[in-house]
């Protein structure tokens, strides 16, 4: 924050200073702002707000940088002069005005800002209670980052409504990508996996507050313009390493949950280990792990019936059709023995995502599993 100030000298420093994403200027004061946006509350009166955005709609490659560094950025000017309410709120919602382009389904607002940029919003209601709740994990999450998550642009808290903006990736889901009607390479889906492992790994050992995602499915793996897997979805089930000690009610999805939620146990980064297994079998497959509709009683269970294939020593049949995948049997040995670690029901056996991402690689051994169904504990 710098005063005295004018528009012209706010929206130049933002310019010229790299971490500035946004500035709000008012009363001949300019605030700039960094990501994650937050912190908007102000009193009531008239403000403008400068939204920094790339200048080329088009997604630079590496091999061919721009030519004029002064191009890349550019401040689009918004008003906003919506009295009793968050400055931060009437940046949003002035913003998606302006762009002409603004939806609601379910519980996501997607929007496309000029030059091309994309933000996606979780909108959440939620009770008193969880107040501080939500200004932690807002507060965690935002100084997330790396290449294979989603990235937290923004939130706001207006009473019991929030509002997480997010940036939007354009190709989808990974659920998407993989129950189409085209079947990705394998290339392709074993890059999103080396991915989908890189992103767990920060989330559980590297980033400064460990998380547990706890609800790690395709569908909250998103894919940007080059198909780089993207974990998605924080906030609504995750927990962090402190919290895991305690009770918790169940979270994640049916197919994907780890059996330690049943167990009088607490749970660990485990249960994302556990999901990650699932999701390995569908990437493996290019099918669902539940599909009651297949006539052989043996394959309605994915994760069951990759056990049995590799048991019987059968991994062709897994792949049968994609000559992309058979040409690297090993590999697909590799993934499969990979897989029946993670899912071991036993979470001490199960490795961490560190060991598996190593495992994936071929950076070290994968010794034989047993068998994942020999732990007894839960009726």
């Amino acid at each position: 924050m710098f005063s005295p100030s004018n528009i012209e000298s706010c929206k130049s420093s933002c310019l010229n200073d790299c971490l500035c994403a946004a500035a709000i200027f008012a009363k001949n004061t300019c605030w700039k702002k960094k990501l994650p946006l937050s912190n908007g509350r102000a009193k009531q009166f008239s403000t403008t707000s400068l939204l920094k955005l790339r200048n080329d709609s088009s997604p630079q490659s590496p091999h061919n940088p721009p030519n004029n560094d002064k191009e890349l950025n550019k401040l689009i000017i918004v008003m906003s002069a919506f009295l009793g309410s968050s400055v931060f709120v009437n940046f949003i919602f002035v913003v998606a005005i302006c762009i002409g382009f603004f939806f609601y389904f379910k519980r996501n607002l997607v929007g496309t800002l000029p030059g091309d940029s994309s933000v996606q919003s979780d909108l959440r209601r939620m009770l008193k209670d969880n107040n501080n709740e939500f200004k932690t994990e807002v507060g965690v999450i935002g100084q997330t980052h790396h290449k294979n998550l989603v990235r937290l642009l923004g939130y706001c808290e207006e009473k019991q409504h929030r509002l997480l903006v997010y940036e939007y990736l354009r190709n989808g889901t990974l659920s998407s990508f993989l129950f189409g009607d085209l079947k990705p390479s394998w290339k392709q889906r074993t890059q999103i996996a080396f991915g989908i492992a890189r992103g767990l790994v920060y989330l559980h050992e590297e980033c400064s507050t460990q998380i547990i995602h706890c609800d790690i499915k395709p569908q909250n793996i998103l894919l940007d313009e080059y198909n780089n897997a993207r974990i998605s979805d924080f906030g609504s089930k995750l927990l962090f390493m402190n919290q895991s000690h305690t009770k918790t009610n169940i979270r994640g999805t049916k197919g994907y949950v780890a059996p330690d939620w049943f167990m009088a146990a607490p749970v660990s980064v485990k249960v994302d280990v556990y999901s990650f297994g699932v999701v390995l079998t569908e990437i493996i497959r290019c099918r669902r792990n539940v599909e009651m509709e297949v006539d052989e009683e043996e394959k309605r269970i994915l994760t069951d019936w990759v056990y049995d294939c590799n048991l019987d020593g059968k991994l062709d049949a897994l792949v049968e059709n994609d000559t992309e995948a058979m040409n690297e049997v090993k590999m697909v040995e590799r993934f499969v023995m990979v897989v029946i670690w993670c899912l071991q029901e036993d979470p001490n056996i199960r490795p961490t995502m560190k060991k598996v991402m190593l495992m994936l690689e071929g950076i070290v051994q994968v010794p034989v599993p047993p068998c994942p169904f020999s732990f007894t504990s839960i009726n």
